[in-house]
């Protein structure tokens, strides 16, 4: 199916799951992850009225940016080095793929010079997989505490990348724990510190994740079908 036609029927399974959870359908965004995608796909989600584009590289970012001008929001999902932390500020409206101090600091320092409050999420690795970046769940409210006081970061909630399943609902439990752990999270009043967005839940398994309580969906092949570096 065309972009427009693959848009119109994920929202509306959006929306059917939002009901399920007792959620308005306008409380959850459509993320077209856009990594490898040509630039005139992407132009075509845009017109089909999507307004986060997510990309896991800072120069494939960057290139397109060139190219394209910003329609909407621009979101870095991919794990993030430091030594990238000072072109992602400049890139991104937010960066979702924060795992550890070090790179906190950097975004912080770098957002400073900029003259900017960088959003960012806090990664969590729910799942503990070792191949998945992503700050342990054990360790993220150690985390998000040191983090916390940086001047030039604002912290809007969490993102979580679960295991891969067949059966989706095999996924609902790493869904289910992220907005668990927002909710202690939230309990904690830590200041400058806000759980608005659970960003969760891909292609294979968005409509579960939003049962759970995702605010953002990532969705790359359900818009713009297979892959092809």
């Amino acid at each position: 199916m065309a972009v427009v036609d693959n848009i119109r029927q994920i929202r509306e399974i959006m929306a059917e799951a939002a009901g399920r959870s007792h959620r308005s359908p306008t409380a959850v965004r459509l993320m077209a992850v856009t990594k490898t995608v040509h630039d005139d796909r992407i132009a075509e989600a845009v017109q089909a009225g999507v307004d986060i584009i997510g990309e896991n590289y800072v120069q494939e970012a960057k290139r397109k940016l060139e190219t394209m001008g910003k329609p909407g929001e621009w979101h870095m999902i991919g794990r993030l080095q430091t030594n990238k932390a000072k072109y992602a500020v400049r890139l991104f409206d937010m960066i979702q793929s924060v795992d550890r101090m070090e790179l906190a600091v950097e975004i912080d320092r770098h957002a400073r010079a900029a003259g900017l409050v960088m959003k960012v999420l806090i990664e969590v690795n729910v799942a503990g997989e070792e191949t998945k970046s992503g700050v342990p769940i054990t360790e993220a409210f150690k985390l998000i505490r040191a983090v916390a006081p940086l001047p030039n970061l604002s912290i809007q909630g969490l993102m979580t990348m679960p295991p891969w399943f067949d059966d989706p609902e095999e996924a609902r439990p790493f869904f289910r724990a992220l907005r668990e752990l927002r909710d202690r999270i939230e309990t904690e009043r830590i200041p400058r510190v806000e759980m608005q967005e659970l960003s969760m839940g891909m292609s294979g398994d968005y409509a579960v994740a939003i049962e759970e309580g995702a605010t953002i969906v990532r969705i790359g092949r359900g818009i713009f079908g297979d892959r092809h570096p």
